[in-house]
């Protein structure tokens, strides 16, 4: 039973790492197709698209980070998590724009460190 709580912990705190990508790589590349090359505004920059995936994000960080926290006690990675999952937040309110991606990315590399130390503490 333990064992399997770890790998569903494990593959959850791999998620999270690949959804932070996956949220970098979003916001470099709305700023980079539509600035530059005038693609896909209406897709890319859709507030829909980063309403649903700042919403994912938060779920699985709060979640995984939470229960690494309380398998291995070390506060560590989830006060980082939190402080990725703030900046995140914050990154709604500023509107779209480089603002929200530079508080977006800050985050999202916060979240990703935090979901790393996370399972380098697998007990």
């Amino acid at each position: 039973m333990r064992d399997a709580i770890l790998s569903i912990r494990d593959r959850l705190d791999g998620f999270g790492v690949m959804l932070s990508g996956l949220c970098a790589v979003h916001c470099l590349a709305s700023i980079v197709l539509v600035s530059v090359l005038g693609l896909g505004g209406e897709v890319l920059l859709s507030p829909k698209i980063h309403q649903f995936g700042l919403a994912l994000a938060v779920l699985v960080g709060a979640v995984t980070l939470g229960i690494g926290a309380l398998r291995h006690g070390l506060p560590g990675p989830l006060l980082i998590g939190l402080c990725g999952l703030l900046l995140m937040a914050s990154a709604l309110a500023v509107g779209h724009g480089v603002p929200e991606a530079v508080l977006t990315i800050a985050g999202v590399s916060l979240v990703a460190t935090a979901h790393i130390r996370n399972l380098r503490h697998t007990c």
